[in-house]
């Protein structure tokens, strides 16, 4: 789900993303402006390395909050973009309405908190998403799909509230067939621990693997803790980062509040406090490959690859979602 993003590349740039732009050359590292010089002898660094948001925006008849990718750092192993979906609630006859879009080189992991969406897609796959559930589809070479709240929602007072994030895909699999994969809630594994509650969305974390074939190694936790509990996040998850979806934490004497976006220093032990009872999403992995560019719904090692993408699109070469004939223009 995203209407239009660019990111500016190069050492030193604004964080920004804007409705339309150039493509950007996107890399798992930070560039040098991101990058402090190491501390002098005896000093310990900040554990939180970069701190992002909010940054709202309307969309499809929600507002969210679209805290990555930024200018200064750009993938967190690899996690390339993520958007908070803020509460709504939606009178009857109002609904959330994404028409079809394209995208390829990368997965799209969609998460509920509240309400229900209908996802349709270009391979033919339409899925009911409820609160808890996973749907993770793989763009590959390209996929089209839709997000609509469904009739029912829509014939009533409604609210939705969830995630959707992006996973880049490894070179290898860039052009794979894609593919699309539903989860129920009572599929994904749970880890329980003083004041926390761990739900492993995808990927392995605290013990526990989820079932879904990610491609490459990430984590992807919703977290709810309870008000004064602690959790650590060891070094060997890789790069991390925590969203704050409700609830305020505090990392070594520093507070911060609900939407906004940690992204931690590699290598440091992290310990999160809960200041309040929060609800968190924990994401990141093992440092990415290599270099990504990403241009509206489009991401790829190749930046010919994407020049390509929006001709087909804007030529409607693409193929049509069954059942949903609507179209989002690509941004000029």
């Amino acid at each position: 789900m995203q209407d239009n993003v660019s990111v500016n590349g190069g050492s030193g740039q604004t964080a920004s993303t804007r409705d339309a732009g150039e493509t950007a050359s996107v890399t798992g590292g930070r560039d040098a402006a991101s990058v402090p010089d190491a501390p002098p002898p005896g000093d310990v660094p900040d554990p939180v390395e970069l701190v992002v948001g909010p940054r709202h925006r309307p969309l499809g008849g929600l507002t969210v909050n679209r805290v990555w990718p930024t200018a200064r750092r750009r993938l967190v192993g690899p996690f390339i973009f993520f958007d908070h979906m803020l509460p709504a609630e939606l009178e009857p006859g109002r609904g959330v309405d994404v028409p079809p879009h394209p995208h390829i080189g990368l997965a799209t992991v969609t998460y509920l908190f509240e309400g229900e969406m209908l996802h349709r897609d270009s391979i033919g796959c339409e899925q009911i998403i409820r609160p808890g559930e996973l749907n993770w589809m793989s763009a590959g070479s390209g996929i089209v799909h839709s997000e609509r709240s469904t009739d029912a929602e829509r014939a009533r007072a409604s609210r939705v509230h969830g995630i959707q994030s992006w996973v880049a895909l490894p070179r290898e699999h860039e052009l794979s067939a894609p593919s699309f994969v539903y989860y129920p809630a009572d599929k994904l594994p749970v880890v329980e621990r003083s004041g926390a509650r761990l739900k492993l969305v995808a990927g392995s974390a605290f013990g526990a693997s989820a079932g879904i074939e990610t491609l490459s190694d990430l984590f992807y936790v919703e977290a709810d803790l309870a008000a004064g509990s602690t959790l650590t996040l060891g070094p060997e998850l890789g790069e991390r980062a925590a969203y704050i979806v409700a609830g305020s934490v505090q990392v070594e004497h520093a507070h911060y509040e609900s939407g906004k976006l940690l992204v931690f220093r590699d290598g440091c032990g992290i310990e999160i406090c809960a200041g309040s009872d929060a609800k968190l999403m924990l994401f990141g992995g093992a440092p990415f490959e290599g270099p990504r560019h990403i241009w509206w719904n489009f991401v790829s090692s190749s930046a010919e690859r994407i020049e390509a993408a929006k001709r087909d699109w804007n030529a409607r070469r693409f193929p049509a979602v069954p059942g949903d004939d609507g179209y989002m223009p690509a941004p000029e």
